[in-house]
């Protein structure tokens, strides 16, 4: 009788165990494996972490409200004649790419020019590229504090006529997953391909 119930206990041990561990899916404690992005991981970065301006319609704006979905933010001007365009014209390219989970993509075009960039002409531009893209446009004093709190550079490059100029700027764009945390920066020229790939990791996070 003791033989057998020996033997019984260690038929069981087994499953026990097997079950304790299988529980939960994975062992307590341990966290997912991180994602892994083409563009530059900013994950827990400290700055990047506040923005709230006026868009093109007055309506004040801040990144709390825009969880939910993958946040796509890029500091350019209207008068910008390659850069800006063309990281608008490709994010729009990459939203629709994605189809369905394209909607789950939101972008922004936060002007680094407010005395020429008025809400009319930034409402104008960003409905260019895609009707459901923001624009932000502040104050200059707005507009340097916001630029710092992304640690995004710009400055005035005199043009060849009195009074005109150019900026010199940040050529990146910074990308917040549905919790509204910073998670990637996307440099200028960056293959559309990996910058797709990024956003669908974060949508599917």
């Amino acid at each position: 009788m003791f033989k057998a119930a020996g033997l019984g206990l260690s038929w069981l041990l087994p499953l026990a165990l097997a079950a304790l561990l299988s529980g939960c899916g994975k062992p307590t404690g341990m966290d997912a494996a991180p994602l892994v992005l083409k563009g530059v991981d900013l994950s827990g970065a400290n700055y990047a972490r506040e923005l709230a301006l006026p868009d093109q319609d007055g309506r004040m704006r801040s990144l709390a409200e825009f969880k939910g979905k993958v946040l796509v933010l890029f500091f350019g001007y209207t008068q910008c004649p390659e850069v800006c365009p063309t990281t608008m014209a490709e994010l729009a390219q990459v939203k629709k790419s994605l189809g369905p989970q394209g909607d789950s993509v939101q972008g922004i075009f936060v002007t680094l020019d407010p005395e020429r960039d008025t809400p009319e002409i930034l409402k104008r531009y960003v409905a260019n590229f895609d009707p459901t893209f923001v624009a932000l446009h502040g104050t200059p004093a707005q507009t340097q504090a916001a630029a710092k709190e992304f640690k995004v550079y710009y400055a005035k490059v005199p043009g060849k006529t009195a009074g005109s100029y150019t900026l010199d700027h940040t050529a990146a764009s910074f990308v917040f997953d549905k919790q509204g945390r910073v998670r990637v920066f996307e440099r200028y020229g960056a293959d559309p391909q990996d910058v797709a790939a990024d956003l669908k990791a974060l949508i599917n996070e």
